[in-house]
C-alpha cells in the first residue's frame, strides 16, 4: 500500500496553517513517512541524530511548531489542540496520508492523541520520554512553573535570534506547559492510550527533567506499568541511563531501533507499508 505522494526529491519551505505558518524539512523519497514531533519548546534540530542513525531508506518529516525555532511563525492559538492540527496540515500538505509518528516528550503526547485519533492513517507511534498518564498537577505544581517561566523571561529574549527558544511570552509558556499537565492526568490520558490499536514503543529516560524534583520524574514514568498491562499494543522499548534532556543526543540509537521494530511489527514488514 503506497501512504505517500510520488515526491522523491527533498523539500524545504513554509506550510501555511491557521493564522500561521510552519517551517518544514521533508527529505522525500519512497521510504516509510515518519514525522517527528518536538518537545514542547524545541526545534526539529534536535532530531538530527536519530534520522542520521536511520539513514536514507526513511522519508523523514521534521518541523517547527508555532513560534519555535527561526522561522515558525506566531500564532493566537499555542493549544494542544492545534499542535494536534499541525501534525495533520504537514502531512497534507506534503502529501503524506499514513505515516508513523515518533515524539519526544510534549510531541509524545501529541503523538499518542494522533495515533489514538487516526488509527487507519498511523502507521505506528514511538513515544520517547513524554505521553505518561500521572497526575503530577496540582496548584502548586502550576504556580512553579509559572514562577520558572517567569524567570527564564529575564534572559530567553537574548536567544530568540538563535531559535534556542520561542517567540512566545512567559504567561504563554507555562500556560502550555500547565495545559500540558491537565492533559497528563491518568483520567485524561489514560484513556487516549487504552484506544490505540497501532504499535507502539515507549523510549523511556531515567533521573529528572526540567522544573522536576528528586524522584518526581521516576514516579511519572511509572504509570506506564498499567498501561501497557491494559492494551497489549503498547510496549516499553527501552529504559535508557541518559535523562529527559540527553536521551535525544545519547540515545538516538535506541531511538531509531524502536522506529524500526514499529515499522516490522506493522503487517509484517516495513516493505508493506510505503
Amino acid at each position: 500500500m503506497n501512504s505517500t505522494s510520488p515526491t522523491t526529491s527533498s523539500w524545504t519551505g513554509m506550510v501555511p496553517v491557521d493564522d500561521t505558518a510552519l517551517a518544514v524539512t521533508d527529505t522525500g523519497g519512497p521510504g516509510v513517512p515518519v514525522v517527528y514531533l518536538n518537545g514542547q519548546f524545541a526545534t526539529q534540530g534536535y532530531w538530527r541524530r536519530v534520522i542520521a542513525e536511520l539513514g536514507t531508506g526513511w522519508r523523514h518529516i521534521t518541523y517547527d511548531e508555532r513560534a519555535r525555532g527561526r522561522k515558525s511563525k506566531r500564532s493566537a492559538d499555542y493549544s494542544f489542540e492545534a499542535a494536534v492540527r499541525d501534525v495533520d496540515a504537514v502531512l497534507a500538505a506534503r502529501g503524506v496520508d499514513r505515516a508513523l509518528v515518533v515524539g519526544w516528550s510534549y510531541g509524545a503526547v501529541v503523538g499518542a492523541h494522533w495515533a489514538s485519533r487516526n488509527p487507519k492513517r498511523a502507521l505506528g507511534a514511538v513515544l520517547v520520554d513524554g505521553a505518561f498518564p500521572h497526575d503530577w498537577l496540582d496548584e502548586a505544581m502550576a504556580q512553579r512553573i509559572r514562577t520558572m517561566f517567569r524567570r527564564m523571561n529575564l534572559f530567553m529574549p537574548l536567544l530568540r535570534p538563535t531559535g534556542l527558544t520561542p517567540r512566545m511570552n512567559a504567561e504563554q509558556m507555562a500556560d502550555s506547559n500547565i495545559e500540558l499537565g491537565r492533559l497528563s492526568r491518568e483520567r485524561e490520558l489514560g484513556p487516549v492510550l487504552d484506544t490505540i490499536t497501532v504499535p507502539v514503543r515507549y523510549v523511556v529516560a531515567s533521573g529528572t527533567s526540567l522544573g522536576s524534583r528528586g524522584d518526581e520524574q521516576e514516579k511519572i514514568r511509572a504509570s506506564l506499568d498499567a498501561v501497557t498491562a491494559r492494551n497489549p499494543h503498547i510496549q516499553i522499548a527501552a529504559k535508557v541511563t541518559s535523562n529527559h534532556g540527553a536521551i535525544l543526543k545519547k540515545d538516538f540509537r535506541t531511538v531509531a531501533e524502536a522506529v524500526r521494530e514499529v515499522a516490522a511489527s506493522h503487517h509484517g514488514g516495513a516493505g508493506d507499508i510505503r
